[in-house]
């Protein structure tokens, strides 16, 4: 298998290359040449494993340049050793009859980037040795909250790497900013930055293109390399817990073999339903695509109309890990729907750059329209999710995941589809404390001391808040340092003694 450029046809890697690399030097994100395939007797086979078993299958289909040993020591090193709370890694938890909730969140940082960036580390490691042997890999990733904290957790201590997270200084929940400014480890350093997800996430783009700034780090033998999920190592994780969650939902009996099934996914930079897409077309039985969105409605407008216009308000929100108005890994979607066309790709993401819209072909559209239904839903009708899906669920979900609930439960009403269901549970719902506890007891949390609040949600609720949330009242803070967007180039060079 290889990879391309969704920007330039005329490049040809190996996996172990685009991982390393991270991103095309065209500034196009690297995508399979073509999709591998699994039958029906594949997920047969699939449903009688474990997850580390299934994820070794699922990725050797993708990383054909790996020896099956190499794989096998990438997951076993990212997925056990008690790095997650339970023992299936991703679990499925029934709402009600026919619609499961798959609980992503049970390793070290609490929230479903752990899914992928436990493995990205171990597969970076593997990848770098092959394409970049005696080179140090210097990570960048701009983060919305979840991405940074498990992107230092997985790479802290690495050999051979140095990590550096910027971070919206106001578009991260509290529990989000002590996660990452506590970080421990001799090769992390984070920053925040004046301004939102998208300056930080175009701040790092500029950077990882800047052909001076890569000279001077050929130099003294670095290499950039990303752990956003602009990188295929990121991505390629996250096909595995659908197809997972399929063959759960088929070991238990929630599905037969073969029956179609919806997914629903709370998602603002748009990676973690592009893993669905994936699944969906190596064979995966998926009848509709979910897209469910914050207050931050681009993607919404996008998937309806074929418009996409960041030209908007950009609102902070309860459910932060979304607040993104510049999708990048929707750019991967547009290459694979417009036929793999690498000139259509690049004049949208050239419309986008200079005009801030771009508008897709009708026959485009069309497609979109056959695979994905979308929604939105603000915070007045994220707390009234979370607080009714405790009392009449009995299960308590975090802001994003309630954005998922709210809009699959509307699409539900207005389609009357009532196929069997999954809803992707993205981060535990003491990451965002005051909001889940101000939704269940209004008012509850306005002043409240964040580690009082983590006792009063476990109190009220009687879930059992994550040690590693609670822990963090006793460790120190390490990094308070703030930039501008246009600063962060010489904070980088900063940090690596440039």
């Amino acid at each position: 298998m290889f990879y391309t450029s969704t920007r330039d046809n005329k490049v040809h890697v190996t996996s172990a290359q685009a991982i390393t690399r991270g991103i095309s030097a065209d500034g196009g994100l690297f995508v399979p040449e073509s999709i591998p395939k699994i039958s029906l007797e594949d997920l047969q086979e699939l449903s009688g494993m474990d997850y580390i078993e299934r994820a070794k299958a699922i990725l050797s289909l993708y990383l054909t340049d790996f020896t099956p040993d190499e794989i096998s020591s990438a997951v076993i090193g990212a997925y056990s050793g008690g790095k997650f709370s339970d023992e299936k890694i991703a679990p499925l938890v029934e709402l009600y009859k026919g619609v499961d909730i798959l609980e992503l969140w049970k390793g070290p940082t609490c929230a479903f980037k752990d899914m992928a960036l436990q493995l990205l580390p171990q597969l970076l490691t593997i990848s770098a040795k092959k394409a970049a042997p005696d080179k140090k890999i210097v990570i960048l990733v701009a983060t919305s909250g979840d991405t940074g904290k498990a992107a230092l957790e997985g790479f802290k201590d690495v050999p051979g790497t140095k990590i550096l997270v910027f971070y919206p200084n106001d578009g991260v929940s509290p529990m989000q900013k002590l996660q990452m400014t506590t970080q421990e480890g001799e090769n992390v350093s984070v920053c925040a930055i004046e301004g939102n997800f998208d300056d930080a996430q175009n701040g790092v783009k500029a950077i990882f293109t800047d052909e001076a700034v890569a000279a001077r780090l050929e130099e003294q033998e670095m290499m950039f390399s990303s752990a956003n999920s602009i990188n295929w190592g990121r991505l390629v994780p996250q096909i595995v817990y659908y197809i997972s969650a399929y063959c759960g939902m088929t070991a238990k009996g929630t599905i037969q073999l073969g029956d179609k099934i919806n997914i629903v996914v709370p998602t603002g930079n748009f990676g973690n339903i592009l893993a669905a897409y994936y699944a969906m077309e190596m064979g995966l039985p998926v009848h509709k695509l979910i897209c469910a969105s914050n207050a931050n409605d681009v993607l919404t407008e996008f998937l309806k109309t074929g418009r996409y216009n960041r030209n908007r308000s950009f609102f902070t929100t309860a459910s932060p890990s979304m607040d993104i108005l510049i999708s990048s890994n929707l750019e991967r979607l547009l290459y694979s729907l417009s036929g793999n066309d690498a000139e259509v790709v690049k004049k949208l993401m050239a419309d986008l750059r200079e005009t801030g819209i771009y508008d897709i072909s009708n026959l485009m559209l069309n497609k979109i329209k056959k695979l994905f239904a979308a929604g939105c839903c603000n915070d007045a009708g994220t707390k009234v999710t979370i607080a009714e899906t405790f009392k009449n669920r009995s299960y308590l979900c975090d802001t994003h995941t309630a954005v998922a609930v709210h809009v699959y439960e509307r699409y539900r009403a207005e389609t009357g589809d009532g196929s069997p269901a999954v809803i992707a549970s993205t981060a535990s719902p003491f990451k965002f404390c005051a909001s889940v506890l101000s939704a269940l007891k209004p008012g509850e949390a306005q002043g409240t001391d964040e580690f009082a609040m983590l006792d009063e949600l476990a109190a009220l609720t009687g879930a059992v808040c994550p040690s590693q949330l609670s822990d963090l009242k006793d460790l120190p803070v390490r990094f308070n340092g703030f930039c501008t967007r246009d600063s962060m180039e010489g904070v980088v060079l900063e940090m690596l003694d440039l």
